[in-house]
């Protein structure tokens, strides 16, 4: 193999214990990587770290995993959610994926009036955050919450959490700046919110209407824009 692949788990991470690899990590290493017995391979869980570890069997529908020495200490991570419109399918699945891919901790996606999809598949989801959370070297997974309506994601906000709304064509809104705080980020659908979900949005004390510039950008490209600009001060 050419570089270490890194592979999530939900087992305990300590010296000596054997993982058992799911069928989707066995067909992974097994076909796609052509792995064999001894190669290395780095675990996470979420939990524990980062693990330097081993193939210890490998069969064709069956493969275990040697934990050898911890390589990074769990770390603190950004405690930043994001909250979207739920978009189709190809557009929430690239959402899911960089999202991880720049910290997030948390997913929440809402149904609004100008939502123009009804349901996730959380499965395809989940395995989606957690490839990207295995390329991109972070130590946890994000966790994706199944959608449910703007106004039930107000009625359970925690009061504490500021929530930063993404308004376009809002010259009033102030532009959005980096937080070393907990925080989330509101983007709505395509065409944005309706005039009732703006009055809703007004109503709510921890909602701050914010502009992430000039343009009118798509509802991914958004998510992408204000996550980067409220971390800013955190990549390095």
């Amino acid at each position: 193999m050419a570089t270490i692949p890194r592979i999530y788990t939900q087992a305990d991470l300590t010296p000596g214990a054997a993982v058992a690899a799911t069928p989707a990590q066995v067909h992974y290493l097994g076909t796609v990587l052509r792995a064999r017995p001894s190669d290395p391979v780095h675990l996470f869980n979420g939990r524990d770290g980062e693990w330097q570890a081993q193939i210890a069997t490998l069969y064709r529908d069956r493969l275990t995993i040697a934990v050898q020495h911890q390589l990074r200490p769990q770390q603190p991570e950004p405690d930043l959610w994001l909250v979207f419109a739920l978009l189709k399918r190809d557009a929430t699945d690239l959402v899911v994926q960089k999202a991880t891919e720049l910290g997030v901790s948390a997913l929440h996606p809402v149904l609004t009036d100008r939502t123009n999809a009804a349901h996730t598949n959380q499965h395809r989801l989940a395995a989606i955050a957690i490839e990207a959370a295995e390329q991109s070297e972070r130590l946890t997974v994000p966790t994706i919450l199944p959608p449910r309506s703007l106004s039930d994601l107000f009625a359970s906000w925690p009061a504490s959490r500021p929530l930063y709304a993404a308004i376009e064509r809002a010259p009033t809104a102030a532009p959005l700046h980096p937080s070393a705080e907990p925080a989330a980020l509101l983007v709505g659908p395509e065409g944005g919110f309706s005039p009732d979900e703006l009055e809703a949005i007004a109503r709510h004390p921890f909602v701050t209407r914010v502009s992430l510039g000039p343009r009118i950008l798509r509802a991914e490209t958004a998510c992408v824009a204000g996550l980067a600009l409220l971390q800013a001060p955190l990549c390095g």
